[in-house]
């Protein structure tokens, strides 16, 4: 399980726990929690992109 996706699972667990619990700022952690993973899966994602592109470019250039 990469960062990102820890990130989103300890997220939700956290804002589950604030709602059971009625911790408004559990909550918020949560929430925050996953934005942050879903940002890291992003730019991991965009990372790998950029190295197929950059790959790609390499194998032609390479012809």
């Amino acid at each position: 399980m990469n960062d990102g996706a820890m990130d989103r699972a300890k997220g939700r667990a956290k804002e589950m726990l604030g709602r059971i619990a009625g911790d408004d700022r559990k909550r918020a952690e949560g929430r925050t929690d996953r934005t942050r993973g879903g940002l890291r899966g992003a730019a991991e994602s965009a990372r790998e992109k950029a190295k197929g592109v950059r790959d790609s470019l390499r194998n032609q250039r390479d012809r």
